[in-house]
């Protein structure tokens, strides 16, 4: 699978060997990460997807994809699907970063290019949720156009329908 380029990133959707690695957490030659990364959100998202790929096989394009920064090739964090859409044509995303790559606009450039990805393959929502404390997200989520639409306790909710590609 094609790797998705934004201006200043790579999202690269990962395939079975690479999060074993990952989940390792030992970078061999064939990786190129920056100081912190993975850190415990990758590590989560990408045993979510490990497990998904041995229950159903290849997740591709619904999983997770290792945000890369064009200048250096360093992974830096992650962004995701929570799986293909569902019978609505709707898809969950997750991201986060390592903390030296925050507040550098990198979400907001992630989260748009995995839109287009979710675009690109037929999905007709994208919704996200984040906790009530978390200002950076929620700042990040409405900046790409998906606008609060609920929450469940301490949870909120963010949708962006999309036109076909």
């Amino acid at each position: 699978m094609a790797d998705t380029m934004t201006n200043r990133l790579v999202l690269h959707a990962i395939d079975e060997i690479e999060a074993e690695r990952i989940l390792g957490g030992v970078p061999t030659s064939l990786d190129a990460w920056a100081p912190g990364y993975p850190f415990e959100g990758d590590l989560e998202a990408v045993g979510g997807f490990l497990a998904s790929t041995v229950a159903g096989g290849d997740q591709r394009p619904w999983g997770y994809y290792q945000v890369r920064r064009r200048e250096d090739g360093l992974a830096i964090g992650g962004i995701g699907f929570g799986g293909p859409p569902d019978a609505s044509g709707t898809v969950e995303v997750g991201y986060g970063l390592i903390p030296d790559a925050r507040g550098k606009g990198y979400a907001a450039e992630s989260l748009r290019g995995i839109i287009a990805v979710a675009r690109a393959n037929g999905a007709l929502r994208v919704i996200a949720e984040t906790g009530s404390t978390n200002i950076a997200s929620q700042r990040t989520l409405r900046n790409v156009g998906m606008p609060r639409t609920g929450s469940a306790g301490d949870t909120w909710r963010y949708e962006l329908a999309l036109t076909p590609a």
